[in-house]
């Protein structure tokens, strides 16, 4: 036994590699009960709580920060054992490479929550987080590439001249594709400022659908005709888009037109009969009603009525009530709707005596 405590194996002796052995023991036991602890105070925790920020700590807890402990016992051991520049290098590498991974991956996790946490307190919270998945590719890779240059600075490499590079090939980069990052700052606009969502319906100059999905470069409507139309972000930042869902009621003016031969009582009813029709009819509010041209073939009404849903569907079937109730009331009053005609008027003139005489004349 005590020829193998100070026999050396590889630049230590037995009795190192059991100093080791037992710090690593030591070390997954402890891991191992702050698990069983932490883990079971989280649950216990988790239970009594609606909130899902519990939840994701215990996620990153088993996921990530565990292993971070394992990797740090693996660490430690080492540590206690005299071992070459060139292995002890390679383990430090690894170390790094890996407790580097798994930090990024926290950060990220951190960052994804909170930006989840924010967009579910607002109005649309689940479809609006769809719309941050683009949002999210950007601020991962951000994370990424500052852990990375961190990672080289770490290793001892000089990162002033890579981040020198990295400066020129940027500018290189965006005079080259002044259009993505066009559309990529677009994006931004439409995320923050949020002019329309996915599910809103929205009209783009001849244009009119849906949005179904909104990318980092380009957003997907799909048109009332059934196919989809792919349009840049930069095209819809800076177009005038008329958001239909953002209607809180609708309002509706519409003209009618009765002939000239309509008596004097009869117009003087008119205003009032579409008043009682529109007044009768749920979920609509009469504005005005307005005896207002002497057109070419009729004379004209304006109405103006507010329909309180939004629903296309429901202002059409509203209105189609109205229009035929109206045809009701104005053929119970005797009230002709104007169509467009001519009226020509002939008038007919003597002929002279002398003249029919001259014809007559002639005839003989």
């Amino acid at each position: 036994m005590n020829d193998f405590m100070t026999q050396v194996f590889w630049g230590n002796t037995g009795k190192d590699w059991l100093w080791a052995l037992g710090t690593l023991v030591v070390c997954f036991i402890a891991a191992k009960i702050f698990k069983r602890i932490l883990v079971q105070y989280l649950k216990k925790w988790a239970a009594k709580t609606e909130t899902q920020l519990d939840d994701f700590l215990l996620d990153i807890v088993q996921h990530w920060v565990l292993p971070l402990l394992y990797i740090g016992s693996v660490y430690l051991a080492a540590k206690t054992l005299t071992l070459t520049t060139k292995v002890e290098r390679v383990i430090q590498v690894a170390i790094l490479f890996v407790t580097t991974y798994y930090m990024l991956r926290i950060i990220s996790a951190l960052v994804r929550q909170m930006l989840n946490a924010f967009i579910k307190r607002q109005e649309n919270g689940e479809t609006k987080e769809k719309q941050a998945k683009g949002l999210m590719i950007i601020i991962n890779v951000v994370i990424w590439a500052i852990g990375i240059l961190f990672l080289f600075d770490n290793l001892g490499y000089n990162i002033t001249t890579l981040i020198t590079g990295l400066g020129i090939g940027g500018i290189a980069i965006a005079l080259a594709a002044q259009a993505v990052l066009g559309d990529l700052f677009s994006y931004f606009v439409i995320f923050f400022d949020r002019p329309f969502e996915i599910g809103d319906f929205i009209v783009v100059e001849s244009n009119a659908g849906v949005i179904e999905y909104i990318g980092v470069k380009t957003t997907r409507i799909r048109t009332l005709s059934g196919e989809q139309l792919v349009c840049s972000n930069t095209y819809l930042t800076n177009s005038r888009v008329h958001n239909y869902k953002r209607m809180e009621e609708r309002r509706i003016v519409f003209k009618i037109g009765v002939i000239y031969q309509t008596s004097a009582e009869q117009l003087k009813k008119i205003p009032g009969i579409v008043k009682g029709i529109v007044e009768a009819t749920p979920g609509l509010r009469f504005d005005r009603g307005n005896f207002c041209n002497f057109g070419d073939f009729s004379l004209d009404f304006e109405f103006v009525y507010y329909v309180l849903d939004p629903d296309y569907t429901v202002y059409m079937n509203k209105q189609e009530s109205i229009y035929l109730d109206m045809v009701m009331a104005f053929e119970k009053e005797k009230i002709e709707f104007a169509y467009p005609t001519q009226t020509v008027f002939v008038e007919r003139t003597a002929q002279p005596a002398d003249s029919e005489d001259a014809d007559e004349n002639k005839r003989i």
